[in-house]
């Protein structure tokens, strides 16, 4: 039977929005969305949050995930990586002699994150023999058709669609920044997140929201209603 471990990331120090992995989020704090996904998945056997912060813990643990140990101040920093932040979460639970097969990164601020879009992800991590499940989603413009500013000016980036029909471009995707499945061994061979092997959960752009500043958060909250109206 394999291992799976879900690990939510969630460090303390948030700039553009102070204290964004705990502030409130209709009715809780945003970070329970993630760790109330996992848990409801049943698919993980151990839930765990990657933190440096003691609030941030003391939510965690009264929500039902684990904290095992600290993040290190190394991958606390404004620059650190999410594959470093899950390289040391590995490294800590092998001192503590337990290994995982597959893991599950979870990001604090993602309440669209639902059980069942965990155990999809899993699910197709195991059926296609993946190093990494993503979830995708389309850009709503195709950024084929987009533009640039030179000198002051606004000039195509690609200039050789400037007449082509949305329809006939591409379809292109982006990381809806949610939670990735990962097979541990490759990842440790690889140390990074996108690997040759990843495949697709193409998510609805109603599910998807970046949360950057407070406008993404207001904007987030109103789409939320209307997923949970929805479900």
């Amino acid at each position: 039977m394999k291992k799976n471990l879900a690990v939510i990331v969630a460090r303390g120090g948030s700039k553009r929005i102070p204290g964004k992995n705990i502030r409130d989020f209709c009715g809780k704090p945003i970070i329970c969305y993630s760790i109330e996904a996992a848990i409801h998945s049943n698919i993980f056997d151990e839930i765990m949050v990657s933190t440096d912060d003691e609030e941030i813990k003391r939510i965690a643990l009264e929500a039902g995930a684990k904290v095992p140990f600290m993040r290190s101040e190394k991958t606390s920093g404004d620059f650190a990586m999410t594959h470093e932040v899950l390289l040391e979460v590995i490294e800590e639970y092998r001192k503590r002699e337990l290994e995982f097969d597959n893991m599950c990164c979870i990001y604090p601020t993602a309440p669209f994150v639902t059980a069942q879009k965990l155990k999809m992800g899993m699910e197709k991590l195991e059926l296609e023999s993946a190093d990494t499940v993503l979830p995708v989603v389309a850009f709503s413009f195709p950024p084929q058709r987009g533009f640039v500013i030179q000198d002051r000016k606004i000039v195509f980036k690609y200039p050789e669609n400037e007449f082509a029909r949305s329809q006939d471009l591409e379809l292109m995707y982006h990381d809806t920044g949610q939670f990735y499945c990962i097979n541990v061994k490759r990842f440790l061979e690889k140390q990074k997140i996108v690997m040759e092997n990843t495949y697709p959960l193409v998510i609805d752009e109603m599910e998807v929201q970046d949360i950057d500043n407070e406008s993404d958060w207001k904007l987030a909250e109103l789409k939320y209603k209307i997923f949970s109206e929805k479900a």
